[in-house]
């Protein structure tokens, strides 16, 4: 089975502690509400500590229309994305030697808060020596399940060509939309959660030369599950001035019925069980969302606690928050043997769970 070698992750530069975002929306925000404060508790009751951004925080409290937004864009998910290529391609804890750009045969570049055409893998492929016969594969608008169904894209296309090496670079710059005049409840929850992040996954066929020195996960297996008629979950709004977030609070009860019979048959026709599952890599799309995996599937919380920590260390970062959690994983180097669960889900409304084995 295909592997998933290893994974960086990039921090944009600005920090941001939550109670530094609760001061700037209580300024944006107070004139229109009345009840401010007791909806500003939506920033402590997220459980996020602090987050990273790529503006200095002032910059979100100024106007800016699309075209600036969308140029920061570029900018910085180039810059990012050539040091998380790097940092996948060079990562010692898990490959034996480094790698070179040129041992890449396929990028999957992921990505729903910007556009750009050329798309931004083929802007990092003039920064760094791949080969000018790679084959790009960008993806656009899953949203938060990018990250996973990009690895599950990885996994069939080394499936279909066993000596490949794939990368699946994941970058999300959420904090570029925030619309400082949006006085929704959505926007109010999105300046809560989301953040900026990158990640890169090196993913290589059976028959890859490339070696590892410890055990990384196989991936045994993918699936994907779409709920018709569910636009309106979450998504963005396309306006003049940008990108306007649609974040349904139905979702986690959606998420409590819908995702457990998802997983169980996706295990069943493995002849698995909830149990077999030794680690739960998910998705943090939030306290909540988490608090439902865990009543969904019958999972011991303790099975969400690094899908927890990254969400307290680093909010929602869209599409590569799952990377963030597989690799804190890998670092802990599980046994051969371990079976692990990766799952997300996202806009459409839709979901992805991929079976992995420690080998």
């Amino acid at each position: 089975m295909p592997k998933i070698l290893s994974v960086s992750t990039v921090l944009p530069p600005h920090e941001v502690k939550q109670a530094e975002a609760v001061a700037l929306t209580r300024s944006l925000f107070s004139r229109k509400f009345k009840d401010i404060e007791r909806l500003l508790n939506v920033f402590q009751n997220g459980d996020i500590e602090k987050r990273d951004v790529c503006m200095p925080l002032e910059w979100y409290g100024q106007a800016h229309d699309f075209k600036e937004r969308n140029d920061l864009y570029i900018k910085h998910a180039i810059d990012l994305g050539v040091q998380a290529v790097q940092a996948c391609l060079q990562q010692s804890s898990t490959l034996t030697n480094e790698v070179s750009p040129s041992e890449i045969d396929a990028i999957f570049f992921i990505s729903s808060t910007g556009i750009a055409t050329p798309s931004i893998e083929a802007r990092i492929m003039n920064r760094l020596p791949f080969r000018d016969d790679l084959k790009r594969i960008p993806i656009w608008g899953l949203g938060c399940a990018g990250g996973a169904a990009g690895v599950s894209r990885a996994f069939e296309y080394c499936k279909a060509f066993p000596k490949a090496n794939v990368l699946v670079l994941s970058i999300e710059l959420c904090s570029l939309t925030f619309q400082k005049d949006d006085y929704s409840k959505s926007n109010l929850v999105g300046v809560s959660l989301f953040s900026d992040g990158v990640a890169c996954a090196l993913i290589s066929g059976d028959q890859s030369e490339i070696a590892v020195n410890i055990p990384v996960p196989s991936i045994i297996g993918t699936t994907s599950k779409w709920m018709p008629d569910s636009e309106d979950v979450m998504g963005w709004d396309i306006q003049n001035n940008g990108l306007y977030v649609i974040f349904s609070k139905s979702i986690p009860s959606i998420i409590t019925n819908w995702l457990g019979p998802f997983v169980h048959e996706f295990l069943g026709s493995y002849n698995l069980l909830k149990d077999d599952i030794n680690h739960f890599v998910a998705h943090p799309g939030g306290k909540k969302v988490l608090t439902a995996y865990e009543d969904s599937l019958g999972f011991d919380s303790s099975m969400t606690d690094i899908s927890r920590d990254v969400l307290r260390n680093h909010g929602n970062m869209s599409s590569p928050t799952v990377l963030y959690v597989l690799k804190r994983f890998m670092e802990t180097e599980p046994s051969a043997g371990d079976y692990g669960l990766m799952a997300a889900l996202g806009p459409g409304f839709c979901g992805e769970l991929l079976l992995l084995k420690w080998e």
